[in-house]
């Protein structure tokens, strides 16, 4: 794409918003991971480590939450395709500082599965919240991002790892 002005691809002449037209895009195999990290007192995790939240595991909850919500990500986000997709994994692991939030999916379409991985992300954050709101409500979602993707004819995305992890680890 070296000299190319990259455009918005929802948009159609004179700035009116449509559904971008894949029906003659290749079926191909195609992957996004994607990452996010809650910020978490010493003791709301000090009570998720001993499962002690009166929701609950929270952790597990979330992952449940990140794969339902990969799954509703074209009822969430308007202009998303509804996409059959083939694999979710949803992971939320405690660290020192927090949760980190971390999402695979996975499809073989005509379009990328970006939206769905970050899409689960987000939710399992707000699912933790929501679980854990009664023991902290200083928690901050934040660091969501789109770690890989890979297939279609835009090849594949990886983003740096030196500005993966960030200091809340």
């Amino acid at each position: 794409m070296a000299g190319k002005t990259p455009r918005l691809s929802h948009y159609a002449r004179k700035g009116a918003v449509h559904m971008v037209d894949v029906s003659a895009k290749h079926q191909t195999a195609r992957i996004a991971r994607a990452r996010g990290f809650i910020r978490i007192s010493r003791e709301a995790l000090r009570l998720i480590s001993r499962l002690k939240t009166p929701k609950g595991n929270p952790l597990e909850i979330a992952r449940i939450a990140g794969i339902t919500a990969a799954k509703r990500t074209a009822d969430l986000i308007p202009l998303c395709h509804p996409l059959l997709l083939t694999h979710i994994e949803v992971t939320a692991e405690l660290r020192p500082k927090g949760v980190e939030i971390r999402s695979e999916v996975r499809t073989t379409g005509p379009t990328g599965v970006e939206m769905e991985a970050l899409t689960a992300v987000a939710v399992a954050a707000l699912t933790i919240y929501d679980m854990c709101k009664a023991a902290d409500r200083t928690m901050e979602i934040g660091d969501i991002h789109l770690l890989e993707k890979s297939g279609g004819v835009s090849g594949r995305f990886l983003r740096r790892a030196a500005t993966t992890l960030r200091k809340e680890n």
